[in-house]
């Protein structure tokens, strides 16, 4: 029986430079690289204005369980370790790298010794690796599961937003080492059942993994609808095994564990030669572009290189984003760097960049027909201007992925999905709110009742 797949939105794909390898930026000048490229803790600086590094070299520790060490992707010397103002507005401690362009790899890097489940994860954690495909959870901790509880493991090559192939590229160019990646899952994680899910306008990636599933048991392709947000953690474990990750929940309370596949890449590359994760493909496009293509470049290189190794721009940009256009983030200069997660930079001119003027809700309902979790935005919408966070809560609002299907379907081009993450922080203001009357409460009770114990005494 088939699989009823979530809805979603046919946005278009644009996917220019799918059938472009990736090519090897000259070495940045400096890097910028931030301690908090990952959800978690930010890492901890081990290095020193005025030390000399190598490629491959750690400097920066885990911050704690939920973190990722990092490491320096040009050889140079460490200049200052400063702050910086990044994408979301908050400031984040930063190690600037002044590279001697040799590119001098760590002498003493090897690979790790890798035996069983405990040393794979230590391995993972080790490497550096976080979620690539724009997540930035830390695998390791990803990974460190109840095995028994394990029915699947699901690679994510949908890469459904517009603009961006770099995912795409990692399955044409680097398809051995994902694949190699696959064979560690089987062995270390004892993964009886591992899904490839593709959607169906990536042929080439489909044809390539089918032919190697033909080899292994226990292994398949699931070529998927192209539609927009298969590639979203929920949406890829309903649309592959048919299971629903409830609210609060995580992918391992139903049996699964999604990786992505250029996460996969990389952590079969350091097991494989002992080189951590220092640089990333990174799809460079968009309207004001000049010559739009994949690239592969150090972590912490400056936005503007990248567009300085595609052409510069043939028009003034207007807005820059970290990731696709559904979901990314705008930056607010070139100065801003490559992190951990970015898989692609994309500059619009005047004409693209420009948002739509929004009109009054005509009722349609097509933002709830277009929610791959059913919510129901223009309600959510109207919670918010009532302030109302008690139906907010009713509503699921913090169900949202917040992958803008509802905004891109409206016909009045209400700025929902803006709308739907300023209502779950008031949400949570307002839980914080009731937790803490709650508090309150139980302790003015306990003291109420050790006065009456007192008095009685």
């Amino acid at each position: 029986m088939p699989i009823k797949r979530m809805n979603g939105a046919h946005v278009p794909h644009r996917k220019n430079t799918a059938e472009m390898a990736a090519v090897r930026i000259p070495v940045p000048q400096q890097l910028v690289i931030p301690m908090s490229m990952h959800i978690g803790a930010p890492a901890k600086p081990v290095v020193k204005p005025g030390e000399d590094v190598k490629v491959g070299q750690l400097i920066a520790e885990a911050g704690g369980f939920v973190s990722a060490p990092i490491y320096s992707g040009v050889s140079g010397k460490v200049i200052k370790i400063d702050e910086l103002v990044v994408s979301n507005g908050s400031t984040v401690p930063a190690i600037r790298i002044n590279s001697d362009g040799e590119q001098t790899v760590l002498e003493d890097l090897t690979p790790p010794t890798v035996t069983d489940y405990e040393s794979f994860l230590e391995a993972v954690r080790n490497s550096g690796v976080v979620g690539l495909g724009g997540a930035g959870f830390p695998t390791s901790v990803k990974l460190k599961v109840d095995l028994e509880k394990v029915d699947a493991i699901i690679i994510n090559g949908a890469e459904c937003e517009p603009y961006i192939t770099s995912d795409t590229r990692t399955m044409l160019d680097r398809t051995d080492e994902v694949w190699a990646g696959v064979e560690m899952l089987q062995k270390y994680l004892q993964a009886k059942r591992i899904i490839i899910g593709i959607e169906d306008n990536k042929p080439q990636c489909i044809a390539k993994f089918n032919e190697l599933c033909k080899t292994t048991q226990g292994v398949e392709v699931a070529a998927l609808p192209s539609m927009y947000p298969q590639g979203g953690e929920k949406v890829l474990i309903f649309n592959t095994i048919g299971k629903i990750v409830p609210e609060g929940k995580l992918p391992i309370d139903v049996g699964a564990i999604v990786l992505n596949c250029t996460t996969l890449a990389t952590i079969a590359q350091y097991i494989q030669t002992g080189m951590p994760l220092v640089e990333k493909c990174i799809t460079i496009d968009g309207s004001a572009v000049a010559n739009p293509q994949n690239v592969i470049a150090p972590i912490g290189t400056p936005m503007k290189d990248l567009f300085e190794a595609c052409g510069g721009f043939k028009t003034e940009p207007r807005k820059v984003l970290y990731g696709g256009p559904m979901m990314g983030i705008a930056v607010p200069d070139l100065e801003n760097p490559v992190l951990k997660n970015t898989n692609a930079v994309l500059a619009f001119d005047e004409k693209d960049a420009k948002p739509p003027e929004p009109t009054a809700c005509i009722k349609c309902g097509r933002c709830i027909a277009h929610c791959p979790l059913k919510l129901m935005p223009a309600d959510i919408e109207k919670a918010f201007s009532l302030e109302r966070p008690e139906d907010l809560k009713e509503l699921k609002v913090n169900l949202c992925m917040e992958c803008g299907c509802c905004s891109f379907v409206c016909p009045a081009k209400r700025p929902l999905v803006q709308v739907n993450k300023l209502s779950k922080a008031m949400l949570n203001k307002y839980n914080a709110q009731l937790k803490a009357e709650e508090e309150a409460r139980k302790a003015k009770e306990e003291a109420k009742k050790k006065e009456e114990e007192a008095a009685n005494e």
